[in-house]
């Protein structure tokens, strides 16, 4: 892993699809710039050749009629995922391809747009009480959920309920609220604990409104999709909700199938059997350019991928309980040649859990590769010969992370830690992740709305009262909860620099990138926004030419 596995092709994806709307439509025009490597054999007196590689530039122009919407619900889009949504439960939904597909079904009290600023849904507006730990909402009159019942007030009490009542995946994320309570049919009042100022990002991330009786085998929701069927393993079929409150959608059926191997993915998209396909690597990107009706978008992800240390399990008594040993592992590995061999240089290597563009980022720099560091500091630590260790990681789930482990272990062992690597089905790890059974190392990702860090480190980092959390260390905790309690932003930035000084010092994870996505959508589809944490919503995307 330490020399490039292939040679880089930069691939500079300049527009997406985006639909413009009047009368009389342009012509859209998708530009999609590539970089390719060329060979110059020269040949000089001595008959030697001397070959150069110089990088040269090509254009692949595109032209995409844009149309004004149609005034109804027409045609059907076919989405690939590269995972096997465990449940349309947004509760238990444990991957956010499952939660944004899930996402369709529903609508929370909030939205926050693309601008990351918080409006109204199912609440019309609300009151926050000036010490900050009362809520209270004013609901929508004129909502139905799928099968007829109408949201109301006893709907937000049951959604709430329900999730504080079972050990889900996510029950966390509604426990953040003490209680929520029916104030009249159309008034509900949520009070939390403590001053929560990131209560209404996890009340949009997380709190689908479902109606009482909720059964998530055929899930009900109020937002622009109703649920069809979801034949396992095969697809999940939606259509559109013709009494949607907002207005229908413009699409009448959006399947979603999942395709966990890669190759079939792009195939599908080159043969018109899916529309949209999600988590290219770079090298699939580039050949995808040129495709005739494929059109390839790019944006920067807000998501670090990382090896979790467990602390709380099976990581106690081993070697990784000391900080030094975790330095020194994130030392071992040399971030850089991996972002490089793997992803043609598209992403950035993690400074730590907070991402590029949240707020507070920037505190620290990354560990850097220095393997004579990291053996300095196992010897300081007492392990001069280095130890054992298991590690495990999803397979399928996202993309080259299978390689990207590989090169985890290889650089470890280099500096003594031999890593024995077990590769899962990814619902089967994410199980065994919610449940903290995992081995003392194991990697993963983790992406987060609203431009704050606040829901990955909460969702990691808050030990058990976190399904998805290995760590607990009472520092985190305490300084999590002072984030989530201060009002003023550049104190809550300041926090933010201070608690990843904090776990560079003592590290929770090897942290290893954040990576540039890249998704190939057919150019009949038009008006689809994907953000950097790999939200969408459908309700304003439709397509043409059937």
């Amino acid at each position: 892993m330490r020399t490039k596995l292939f040679s880089i092709m930069a691939v500079l994806i300049v527009l997406s699809l985006v639909a413009a709307c009047g009368p009389t439509p342009e012509p859209q025009t998708i530009v999609q710039t590539v970089e390719v490597e060329k060979t110059v054999v020269e040949t000089v007196e001595v008959e030697k050749e001397v070959i150069q590689t110089v990088e040269v530039e090509k254009e692949v122009v595109k032209e995409v009629t844009a149309v004004p919407p149609p005034e109804g619900p027409e045609g059907t889009l076919v989405r690939a995922l590269s995972t096997f949504p465990n449940s349309l439960d947004l509760p238990q939904a444990a991957e956010r391809q499952a939660s944004t597909t899930a996402w369709q079904l529903y609508d929370s009290l909030v939205y926050m747009t693309e601008e990351n600023e918080i409006e109204p849904a199912l609440a019309e507006r609300w009151d926050i009480s000036d010490d900050g730990t009362e809520y209270t909402f004013y609901l929508r009159q004129d909502v139905t959920f799928h099968n007829g019942e109408p949201f109301n007030a006893d709907s937000v009490v049951f959604s709430w309920q329900r999730a504080v009542d079972n050990d889900w995946e996510y029950s966390d994320q509604w426990t953040q609220a003490d209680s929520v309570e029916k104030i009249d049919d159309y008034t509900v009042k949520i009070t939390t604990p403590e001053p929560n100022v990131l209560l209404m990002n996890i009340i949009f991330d997380q709190w689908a409104m479902v109606p009482v009786g909720f059964d998530p085998e055929n899930p009900v929701g109020t937002g622009p999709f109703k649920f069809v069927e979801w034949v396992k393993g095969d697809h999940i079929t939606m259509e559109a909700n013709m009494d949607y409150w907002r207005g229908p959608p413009k699409i009448q059926t959006v399947i979603f199938r999942p395709i966990p191997e890669s190759a079939t993915r792009v195939a599908a998209i080159q043969t018109g059997e899916v529309d949209i396909v999600t988590r290219l690597s770079s090298e699939e990107a580039q050949n995808l350019l040129g495709v005739e009706d494929v059109t390839v978008i790019k944006y920067p992800q807000t998501r670090v991928y990382y090896i979790a240390f467990n602390n709380m399990t099976t990581g106690v008594g081993q070697p990784t309980e000391d900080p030094l040993v975790r330095q020194a592992m994130n030392y071992a590995v040399d971030v850089d040649a991996i972002i490089d061999a793997l992803f043609d240089g598209f992403a950035v290597p993690a400074t730590g859990y907070v991402a590029t563009g949240e707020l507070g980022h920037g505190a620290v720099e990354p560990f850097g590769y220095d393997p004579d560091k990291a053996i300095e500091l196992l010897t300081e630590a007492g392990y001069p010969d280095g130890f054992a260790m298991d590690m495990a990681c999803p397979a399928g789930a996202y993309t080259h992370f299978e390689e990207v482990c590989e090169a985890v272990v290889a650089y470890l062992g280099d500096v003594g830690i031999d890593v024995s690597l077990e590769f899962m089905e990814s619902g089967q790890y994410w199980d065994l992740e919610a449940n903290k059974e995992l081995p003392p190392l194991f990697g993963d990702s983790w992406s987060a709305p609203g431009g704050e860090a606040f829901r990955r480190l909460m969702g990691a980092l808050m030990g058990e009262e976190a399904a998805f959390s290995s760590w607990e260390d009472q520092t985190i905790i305490d300084m999590l909860n002072e984030i989530k309690a201060t009002l003023d932003r550049d104190e809550r930035k300041a926090l933010y620099e201070e608690l990843q000084v904090y776990m560079k010092e003592d590290p929770p994870f090897i942290y290893l990138y954040e990576p540039v996505a890249f998704e190939a959508i057919n150019t009949r589809v038009q008006n689809y926004r994907p953000r950097s944490s790999e939200v969408y919503f459908l309700y304003d995307t439709f397509v043409v030419g059937e």
